[in-house]
């Protein structure tokens, strides 16, 4: 009896653990996105042409706008994240892969 009851408690933590990798894969992933935002803009300060009360021009609006929209896609990303760890941990394998295909999609360049 106590053979079934080890076989059945280990059964449950694989499959509640089985999506447990690719979220640490996923992760990684958002990690490197993050990184390659901050290294592309260390911050987004005043330039010098705003100090000295020039207007922004079109390309400066682009560029912090798509900056934006990177930091959007990690933040969606984030979410995901959370999302399939509460469904790995539900042992919800579907939920989770599907969070996880919305994670890598909120991050792509």
């Amino acid at each position: 009896m106590s053979l079934l009851i080890c076989a059945l408690l280990s059964a449950s933590g694989a499959q509640a653990s089985s999506c447990s990798p690719q979220i640490d894969k996923v992760q990684r992933q958002v990690d490197a996105r993050i990184d390659a935002i901050a290294a592309a803009s260390p911050g987004d300060r005043e330039s010098r042409a705003a100090l000295l009360h020039h207007q922004p021009t079109p390309a400066s609006i682009a560029a912090a706008e798509k900056r934006q929209r990177g930091y959007a896609g990690v933040k969606r990303a984030l979410r995901e994240l959370k999302h399939a760890r509460v469904a790995d941990h539900n042992g919800d394998v579907k939920a989770c892969e599907a969070a996880l295909a919305a994670a890598r999609a909120a991050i792509a360049p």
